[in-house]
C-alpha cells in the first residue's frame, strides 16, 4: 500500500468518526444533553396566577417545568409564594424587580431591602431588572398606566441615560452581591436603537462591572430589532447568562418601540437549533420560556407546547 493511499484511508476513517460524533450529538435533546432544566417566566400566566396561584403552579409542574422565574408576586407575600412553589415541586432561582416604583411590588429604588428579603424568602439567587431605568424628565408627567408611557419613554432614551443606568446597575449590583444575590439586566428592543456609534445595550455591557451585573437576553425582543444575536454572544462571552426563550413571527416589523408579533417556539424566525448551542458556548445557563400577548388559546396550553418543543429539540452541540 502506498503512503498516499494509506493517508487517504486514515482521513476517511477520521471523517467517518467525526460524522459519527456529530450524529451522536443530535440523538440526545439539547437540554437533556447539557443537564439543564427548562425554565418558565411566569408573566404569560399572570392572569391565571392571580385567579388561582397554587392551582396554576401545579399545572406548570404537570407540564414538566421545574424551574420558574417570577415577574411579580401576583398579589401574594413572598412566604406564601414559597409555600405554593414548594408544594408544586417548583424552584424559583430568578426574580424580576422593577428599577423604580412603577406599580405594585418592591423595587430597587424605594424598597431595596424588601427586594432582598423577598428574594431570600422565595429561594432566588438572581434578581433581574426587567425594564430600563426611566429618567426623571420622562416621569414628570407620564399620564395613564405604565404600559401607556413606557414605550415612548424607551424611545426617548439617549446615550447619557444609558450611562446613568449603568451606574445605577453597578450600584445595585454591588449592594445585592453583599446580600448573596446576583443582579441581571433584561432587555426589550429599545436598547438596540442606535446611540451614536453604538446602541443602548452595548453601552450597558461596556460600562457595567462584570462582577456585579449580568444580562438576561430576551431573544424575541432582540430579533424584533434585527439584532445579530450570534455576534452579540461572541462579543460578550460570559455576560449573557440567561435567556428568555421567545420567538416572533416574520411579520414583526423592525422597530425599537416594544412591538412584536409573537410566535410559538419553532413557528417563528429564530433558528433555535443553532442559537441554543451558541448561547451555551458563550456561557448562558438559564433558559426561561416566555411568550408575549396576544394569545389565541389559553396561555397554559401555549406554555405546554413550548416546553414540549424544547424538551424534544436536538441540536448539533
Amino acid at each position: 500500500m502506498s503512503k498516499r493511499t494509506m493517508m487517504k484511508g486514515i482521513a476517511a476513517v477520521a471523517v467517518a468518526a467525526g460524522l459519527g460524533r456529530a450524529a451522536a450529538a443530535t440523538e440526545t435533546p439539547f437540554f437533556e444533553a447539557h443537564g439543564l432544566p427548562i425554565g418558565i417566566q411566569l408573566y404569560p400566566l399572570r392572569t391565571d396566577l392571580r385567579a388561582d396561584f397554587a392551582g396554576t403552579l401545579r399545572k406548570v409542574a404537570r407540564i414538566g417545568y421545574r424551574l420558574v422565574e417570577t415577574s411579580s408576586l401576583y398579589g401574594h407575600s413572598a412566604a406564601d409564594c414559597r409555600t405554593a412553589l414548594d408544594a408544586a415541586g417548583l424552584a424559583c432561582r430568578s426574580m424580576h424587580a422593577m428599577p423604580q416604583p412603577l406599580g405594585p411590588g418592591a423595587n430597587l429604588t424605594t424598597s431595596f431591602d424588601q427586594v432582598v428579603a423577598d428574594a431570600h424568602t422565595i429561594g432566588a439567587t438572581d434578581v433581574v431588572m426587567p425594564l430600563f431605568l426611566i429618567p426623571e424628565r420622562l416621569l414628570s408627567n407620564p399620564g395613564g398606566k405604565p404600559s401607556d408611557f413606557i414605550p415612548a419613554a424607551g424611545e426617548a432614551l439617549i446615550a447619557d441615560d444609558y450611562a446613568r443606568m449603568a451606574d445605577f446597575l453597578n450600584e445595585k449590583g454591588e449592594a445585592l452581591r453583599k446580600q448573596g444575590l446576583q443582579l441581571s439586566y433584561h432587555n426589550h428592543n429599545v436598547e438596540f436603537a442606535p446611540q451614536g456609534t453604538e446602541f443602548g445595550l452595548e453601552i450597558l455591557l461596556r460600562k457595567t462591572d462584570t462582577k456585579f451585573v449580568q444580562f438576561e437576553l430576551d431573544v424575541g425582543w432582540a430579533y424584533a430589532s434585527r439584532m445579530d444575536v450570534f455576534a452579540l454572544l461572541d462579543a460578550h462571552p460570559g455576560r449573557i447568562t440567561k435567556f428568555h426563550v421567545k420567538d416572533i413571527k416574520p411579520t414583526t416589523p423592525l422597530n425599537f418601540a416594544i412591538v412584536q408579533d409573537p410566535a410559538d417556539l419553532g413557528k417563528g424566525i429564530v433558528d433555535w437549533k443553532r442559537l441554543l448551542p451558541a448561547a451555551y458556548a458563550a456561557g448562558t445557563r438559564g433558559f426561561y420560556v416566555e411568550q408575549e400577548d396576544p394569545f389565541t388559546r389559553p396561555p397554559i396550553e401555549v406554555m405546554a407546547d413550548n416546553y414540549r418543543y424544547l424538551a424534544e429539540l436536538r441540536t448539533a452541540g
